[in-house]
């Protein structure tokens, strides 16, 4: 039942620009995954959409992440290159779409995730999402010599307790739902936990030692060049929805609303200060990044936000004294 006047949203993404060649990935096999190499027993495992990886070490498999879309074809990956166990399981962040599908990992094994990972996967209690049996603050590592993964903690991004993972024998570094290689991120900054984190983080990534990185979604691996430039897009979505922020007429924007429905006219405030910054942004980087015309309205909308009231750069609220 819909109340009276309403009509449902229609769909958007009937028609889009073309996807640059810059986002395109390997060809994923008819049985629906891939398992590549990256380097010395660590392997990339993607379905083209999600992606993990897992390393063979000498007592057995370190696996970081399950994917549901992946279910046990991480098994049977894992079984096309070596035949040892599972024996430890890496937490990115607790976000099911990424370890959704941990129940098939054996119960003996040793589960490594941040403290706050560990703390709301508690609170959930989620069968398929067992909680964590090694919980850390800043750092840690899994595993020994070549094999070694060193988990650090930078502060909240994406989410509170999401982690680098890194490979530093295969100079491979794992960082989940902040940088899309070849792609603009995620709606409304991958609808981050924290926004000045998720930025920040940005720069945390591109201090390490990387070749390689495993970025858990999409199409591809990426480089120290893909970080550099989402770096840039992020840093162009700032600016322009700062200047959105400071050039839109609030007044002019919602005079024809209705005064007492404040959500509206924010809501309509917001929207045109989304619209200014994408109509800035997306001819600059639709041949850069794949879907800069789907997802940087959203994308200016949650900066704008964060601009407001995170960076505090630009506001019209009045201090009374």
């Amino acid at each position: 039942m819909t109340a009276t006047g309403y009509q449902p949203t229609q769909p958007r993404y009937s028609s889009t620009l073309p996807v640059p060649s810059t986002a395109d990935g390997p060809k994923i096999p008819d049985e629906g995954y891939l398992v590549q190499e990256i380097a010395d027993q660590l392997y990339w495992l993607t379905d083209g959409g999600y992606g993990m990886m897992f390393s063979v070490a000498d007592e057995g498999v370190i696996a970081v992440d399950a994917p549901p879309t992946l279910g046990h074809n991480i098994t049977r990956a894992i079984a096309k290159v070596t035949a040892k166990p599972v024996t430890d399981v890496i937490y990115s962040h607790q976000h099911s779409d990424h370890i959704g599908a941990s129940s098939i990992y054996p119960d003996t094994v040793r589960r490594y995730a941040h403290r706050e990972t560990a703390r709301q996967l508690s609170d959930v209690q989620d069968k398929n999402r067992p909680v964590p049996t090694d919980v850390f603050d800043t750092s840690m590592v899994v595993g020994e010599g070549k094999h070694s993964l060193q988990l650090d903690f930078h502060g909240p991004n994406h989410s509170t307790g999401n982690i680098h993972i890194f490979a530093p024998a295969q100079k491979t570094l794992m960082f989940v739902d902040v940088i899309f290689p070849g792609w603009v991120p995620f709606a409304y900054l991958a609808v981050s936990a924290d926004v000045p984190g998720w930025i920040r983080a940005h720069h945390a990534t591109r201090n390490y030692d990387f070749d390689t990185l495993v970025a858990g979604h999409l199409t591809r691996l990426g480089t120290p060049a893909d970080v550099d430039t989402q770096i840039d897009y992020v840093t162009n979505l700032q600016e322009a929805a700062t200047q959105a922020l400071a050039s839109v007429d609030f007044a002019k924007v919602t005079g024809s609303l209705d005064r007492a429905n404040g959500w509206a006219r924010f809501g309509a405030y917001f929207d045109a200060v989304a619209g200014q910054a994408t109509d800035a942004i997306v001819p600059r980087w639709a041949d850069r990044l794949a879907g800069a015309d789907v997802f940087t309205w959203s994308n200016a909308w949650a900066m704008a936000e964060a601009v407001n009231i995170d960076f505090g750069t630009v506001t019209d609220y009045q201090i009374h004294p």
